[in-house]
């Protein structure tokens, strides 16, 4: 679970900062991988190694929606749905988080190591991340 501050200036002009959280299960992650040909992982890797930065950023967009959720308030459910995620989609708290994500590697290194569960990090992938942005 990754839970991410953050500011933004709704559309009445006030100046807000909430807390959104972000997880993938592993079953979901497992559909992700099995669901791509070759695999996310690898696909994901392509992406880097490439510098295909426009596909980098519509996979971004799609990382942010598809690990949007609001925790019950028993902790036992991460709820997901079209519905959330179109809403969150349609604030301004997105559009700060998916520039974010798409101009600060850091930042994005950070949310996708935040989102999975910690045995589906990967060391390896942050390097390669950290070293083609400097």
């Amino acid at each position: 679970m990754y839970t991410k501050a953050i500011p933004y200036t709704d559309y009445n002009g006030l100046d807000r900062q909430e807390k959104f959280d972000f997880n993938l299960s592993k079953a979901e992650i497992l559909e992700m991988e099995m669901s791509t040909e070759g695999g996310f992982a690898a696909k994901m890797q392509k992406i880097i190694e490439t510098y295909d930065f426009t596909t980098l950023i519509r996979e971004f967009k799609s990382l942010i929606l598809k690990s949007y959720g609001v925790k019950s308030a028993d902790g036992k459910r991460f709820i997901k749905s079209p519905e959330l995620s179109k809403a969150f989609s349609e604030t301004e708290a997105f559009s700060n988080l998916y520039v974010e994500l798409a101009t600060n590697t850091q930042s994005a290194i950070e949310f996708c190591n935040g989102i999975v569960p910690k045995e589906y990090r990967s060391e390896e992938h942050t390097s390669e991340l950290q070293s083609r942005d400097s």
